[in-house]
């Protein structure tokens, strides 16, 4: 089965993003490639427990299992090591990604506590957009009971948008909850 969002973007949104960007052909339309999650925490280098925790609730939360990511580098400050597990991160493509986005933008975004909009200058300059998130209970697929700490995460939205003018006109397109001005 196709994706509510997906199907929708498709079948009528593509005309309203090529009409507000003026392109001329329908191979120019920017569109959403991939959605990156990324939750770090250097308690996952002692406690095992800890990364066990993160797997779950990344798990949980994009119905695929992350991948557990390593330090590169010794930081001694950090009494870390080279190898230890500092973080989990998971990619998104495809249907999953289409479904992820539209449960972000349509049941997390509103359980935000004094969310008043993201802002518009977390482009990277290629239509890329990073967001965090304070805490992973804004998700309702995370229970309340099981969490053993509360740690924050990274969005990364990727599209195939040119510069972030495209990249702003296609989030927008699709929902996006923009700060405004």
């Amino acid at each position: 089965m196709i994706p509510r969002l997906k199907e929708q973007f498709n079948n009528e949104l593509k005309n309203t993003v090529m009409d507000e960007l003026s392109l001329e052909n329908v191979n120019q339309i920017p569109k959403l490639e991939k959605i990156v999650i990324n939750i770090g925490d250097g308690k996952a280098a002692t406690d095992g427990r800890a990364l066990e925790s993160m797997v779950d609730e990344l798990t949980a939360i994009s119905g695929q299992k992350p991948v557990i990511r390593r330090a590169k580098k010794s930081i001694a400050g950090f009494k870390i090591r080279e190898g230890m597990p500092i973080g989990v991160s998971v990619t998104l493509r495809g249907d999953r990604m289409w479904e992820f986005y539209d449960r972000f933008v349509q049941v997390v975004v509103p359980r935000i506590r004094d969310f008043r909009g993201f802002n518009k200058k977390s482009f990277d300059g290629n239509g890329n957009y990073t967001l965090g998130l304070n805490e992973q209970l804004v998700f309702p697929e995370v229970e309340y009971d099981k969490v053993r700490d509360i740690r924050g995460m990274n969005i990364t939205i990727c599209s195939s948008a040119n510069d972030n003018n495209q990249g702003y006109v296609l989030l927008q397109t699709l929902g996006f909850p923009f700060r405004e001005n």
